[in-house]
């Protein structure tokens, strides 16, 4: 019975991280460039004791294991903002960025101007381009970015949008709602794809995930109402114990 109510209390704790994760992909459907998660569930099996002088071999006891979380980087709809320094990838690639951590990835491209006329992202960080940051004077107008990424104004081309990739997506760190880090530094991409005027959307599914939340709900409610029962069949049991006369 005590292994019932531990494998139980398992799969409560992987279904609780489970509606974490959903939680914060539906919280997330109108961030741009956010890439939906999904919670890899494993079997762990309980090491079983073995002895000779046991009158019966031991079961295996399974318990539910969360691993990791998987994370999907299909593009989401590119959205039309008409905003001349919103930018998405259609297809491969990432924008390069400048952070106090180092060089960091994204595919939010609703960019913005600083103070000091810098193109940065929506959280204040320099977008880079392929001889640096990006910035533009005050005289500056008509700022049009090309297919390839080329930054041009009235003054003349301005630079052009790093893009990269990597052969491995698996391996780039979250860090934040729609930021990533890699073991290594992206591989430019010569001649990105890219629509100005045009953001990407979050690739979440927001009907898949509220039917996936009330999915987990359900279970939660029954493994709950599960361990309630072996609780009472537990209690019933020390109670019927100690009503036998010895």
């Amino acid at each position: 019975m005590e292994n019932a109510l531990l494998i139980g209390l398992s799969r409560q704790m992987a279904l609780r991280h489970q509606m974490d994760v959903v939680a914060n992909n539906i919280a997330n459907l109108q961030t741009p460039g956010y890439k939906g998660e999904t919670l890899k569930f494993e079997e762990f099996i309980q090491p079983a004791a073995e002895s000779e002088n046991l009158t019966r071999p031991t079961e295996d006891v399974s318990y539910v294991l969360d691993a990791r979380v998987i994370r999907s980087f299909v593009s989401g709809d590119m959205r039309q903002t008409g905003n001349p320094l919103d930018v998405a990838i259609n297809g491969t690639g990432w924008f390069a960025i400048e952070t106090p951590n180092g060089e960091r990835y994204t595919r939010a491209g609703n960019f913005t101007l600083n103070q000091e006329g810098t193109l940065v992202t929506a959280e204040g960080h320099p977008v880079l381009g392929e001889s640096g940051t990006i910035t533009f004077t005050p005289q500056e107008t008509g700022i049009g970015i090309a297919t390839d990424g080329t930054i041009s104004t009235n003054a003349g081309e301005k630079g052009k949008l790093r893009v990269v990739e990597f052969d491995d997506e698996r391996l780039l760190l979250k860090e934040g709602s729609n930021m990533f880090s890699a073991p290594a530094p992206g591989l430019d991409i010569v001649t990105p794809h890219v629509a100005q005027g045009f953001v990407e959307n979050s690739n979440v599914n927001a009907v898949s995930e509220m039917a996936r939340m009330i999915e987990v709900s359900r279970s939660y409610i029954s493994t709950s109402r599960a361990l309630e029962k072996l609780a009472q069949l537990k209690t019933k049991a020390i109670k019927d114990l100690a009503d036998l006369q010895v």
